[in-house]
């Protein structure tokens, strides 16, 4: 039986944890017992409590392991990813970290290390969907819109993060990048806010973010966005946030001490923002790409609503990166996919065999994308 390594067990490693183990010997590690206390009890499933930003300590724990997995918080993902391919171990990578992946690529390359980064639903799903249409059509535009939300709407957010309220927070300061007329552009986080409907929820609104990532590198594609949803009026009460330098990161000092203001939102936030025990909430998400196949303009249009699993007490935001990142896991235990280096998303969903499996994977998962052509 292979063996796998989860660094991470919050809400998305212990999703990710769970649906490996039936199949795989699973090892989960984090610093935080209550987290590792959260996984079903499975007689293949292994636990330890330590630091992972320690190379030491990590390079021991991933050395007897078939494969990684990197579900570490973004602060220290680059950091963790790094110490994985030095240590010669293929890896499947969630964290959504600042710094540019491919600058590892010439050292998985020199290490015969297969590195899948960027693997959860966006970035990650929208990027195998694009992949798979980039060989079978010229694509003009391409847009993905996505947000994680609560069934339940309170006032005055509105929202509940499934994620550190930190990388959150990094969503409505960064400025996004885009892809206009051919040429890279970058515009105000939260900017050209706009209504989208969705069957079952009804009206949200979409905003800029910073998602392309490694999209941005792919040519070809005259008109490409990332927009982030939410439910009308929360993006409005997070420019005042911004605006009022809630966000700042410039150190303030208040009397004798010295605060970044961000964190002090982040730790007033937190508790308002967490989402209850079991509370049920849900994914959108769309996908749109249009263009030139076979001599004939045509739309494909992906649509995803996916919600909380009351059977598996599962979030959807959880099932939907968590399984995503799970099938290419083992796409890549079944020696489906072998290419080394840095290896983004699009990269796999170019290969047709690929697309597929990890489309029936979701599917046996219920993860079920709705797929029209016009």
């Amino acid at each position: 039986m292979k063996n796998v390594v989860v660094l991470g067990a919050g809400m998305v490693g212990r999703a990710i944890v769970e649906d490996l183990l039936p199949d795989y010997l699973v090892k989960a590690v984090d610093f935080n017992q209550a987290n590792l206390d959260k996984i079903r009890h499975h007689k293949n499933l292994l636990t330890e409590t330590t630091d992972i930003s320690n190379a030491i300590s990590l390079r021991k724990i991933i050395n007897d392991f078939d494969l990684v997995v990197c579900a570490v918080p973004g602060f220290m993902g680059y950091k963790t990813l790094r110490t994985i391919i030095e240590g010669k171990k293929n890896v499947v990578d969630i964290s959504f970290f600042d710094e540019d992946s491919l600058s590892l690529d010439k050292l998985a390359k020199d290490k015969k290390v297969t590195a899948i980064v960027d693997c959860g639903i966006a970035p990650g799903m929208m990027n195998i969907i694009l992949g798979h249409h980039y060989k079978q059509m010229e694509i003009d535009d391409f847009v993905c819109y996505v947000g994680g939300l609560p069934f339940k709407r309170t006032m005055p957010f509105q929202y509940k993060a499934p994620f550190s309220p930190t990388d959150v927070i990094e969503i409505y300061t960064r400025p996004a990048r885009l892809v206009e007329n051919g040429k890279q552009v970058t515009k105000p986080a939260m900017s050209d806010s706009e209504f989208i409907e969705f069957d079952e929820v009804g009206t949200l609104e979409a905003f800029n973010t910073d998602g392309l990532r490694t999209l941005l590198k792919m040519k070809n594609v005259q008109n490409m966005k990332e927009k982030t949803l939410r439910y009308p009026g929360h993006i409005d009460l997070m420019k005042v946030f911004s605006g009022s330098g809630f966000f700042s990161n410039n150190i303030l000092k208040v009397g004798d001490n010295e605060i970044k203001p961000v964190d002090l939102s982040s730790k007033l936030l937190f508790p308002m923002w967490q989402l209850e025990e079991n509370e049920e909430e849900f994914t959108a998400m769309r996908v749109i790409l249009k263009g030139k196949e076979k001599n004939k303009q045509v739309t494909y249009t992906y649509n995803l609503l996916d919600k909380f699993d009351k059977s598996t007490n599962t979030s959807s935001m959880a099932r939907t990166t968590g399984y995503t990142c799970t099938a290419v896991v083992r796409l890549l235990l079944e020696n489906k996919f072998k290419t080394k280096g840095i290896i983004p998303p699009e990269i796999i969903g170019q290969d047709k065999k690929c697309f597929s499996f990890i489309m029936n994977e979701l599917q046996k998962r219920n993860v079920n994308f709705r797929l029209s052509k016009s």
